[in-house]
């Protein structure tokens, strides 16, 4: 081999392990701030009210038909919920 393509494949060898070692250094602290701020963060209590707020068939009707619209009858409404 040459003297080049040596030196090329030696570097490329070099340069992805670095890369891994940053990735991998990168997870790892992600995964220790996530467990971190899952532990040490305030329990969020749910603001919703209990019941269930429904939307009118009018209001239904006219989303359903924007949809039907917009995605040339290919878009389905499954559900629909007030918030």
């Amino acid at each position: 081999m040459s003297e080049n393509l040596e030196i090329g494949l030696q570097l490329l060898f070099v340069g992805m392990l670095s890369v891994f070692f940053i990735l991998a250094v990168v997870i790892g602290l992600a995964r220790i701030l996530i467990y971190a701020v899952n532990a040490w963060a305030p329990k969020q209590l749910s603001a919703v009210s209990k019941k269930t707020k429904n939307i009118s068939a009018k209001h239904l009707a006219v989303i359903s038909a924007t949809i039907d619209l917009i995605t040339s009858g290919k878009g389905v409404v499954r559900s629909a919920k007030k918030l």
